[in-house]
């Protein structure tokens, strides 16, 4: 991939760009489509325990706030 972070009037290497056209042109991924499938099938995985790991979180945060307010209540109660 060329760098984006150079200027459209610089001049690049031939040799360089020549090089990483080939580079582009050869990298087509997985080959079969079984690995294909499975790697599909490892991101929705991947996915779905990012978001669960996610809930929970949010549920421990919200029960952890639910016990520093009650600690506070119980504080200001005098007992």
């Amino acid at each position: 991939m060329l760098k984006e972070n150079l200027k459209a009037n610089t001049k690049i290497n031939p040799k360089r760009m020549q090089k990483e056209i080939n580079k582009q042109l050869k990298s087509k991924g997985i080959g079969t489509k079984f690995q294909q499938a499975l790697k599909l099938q490892q991101e929705q995985n991947k996915l779905e325990r990012k978001s669960l790991s996610k809930r929970r979180k949010e549920e421990e945060k919200k029960i952890q706030f639910q016990l520093r307010q009650q600690k506070k209540r119980a504080k200001h109660r005098g007992k």
